[in-house]
């Protein structure tokens, strides 16, 4: 069985396989993705956009610990993968908000509920950290 997936897999064009992505292959961009969708501030930002559009500063009230340094990056970030739009009004002062786009809302719902299984699980999870440092 396992031989029937490798022969397969080696059937798949090199073309196909870098069009679709392969987080295990060390040089795709899909890891670079990954990397800003579930950095820390990646998801906080991705589930705090979910409740709809914010400015900068209350993103940052939002995301409590978050620098303005990493805000502005993580939100690059995101910007560039087609997940978050930022909007930028000619106004003084300056006037910028960022949404989630269609794409971003789909990611977002995913980290979500990441995110919503750790809450639920924290208890557990505390408390297996604490059996191991004893």
């Amino acid at each position: 069985m396992q031989n029937d997936r490798i022969e397969a897999d080696s059937d798949v064009t090199l073309a196909a396989r870098f069009e679709r992505g392969d987080l295990f292959a060390e040089q795709c961009p899909s890891r670079e993705v990954l990397k800003h969708v579930t950095s820390r501030w990646g998801v906080l930002l991705l589930v705090a956009l979910l409740a709809g559009t914010h400015r900068f500063s209350a993103l940052r009230r939002k995301v409590n610990g978050i620098s303005e340094k990493m805000l502005a990056q993580t939100l690059q970030g995101l910007e560039s993968d087609g997940f978050v739009e930022r909007i930028s009004y000619p106004v003084v002062p300056p006037h910028v908000e960022y949404t989630l786009t269609p794409l971003g809302h789909e990611i977002g719902k995913k980290v979500e509920a990441l995110a919503d299984w750790i809450e639920g699980n924290l208890p557990e999870i505390m408390a297996a950290q604490q059996s191991r440092a004893a």
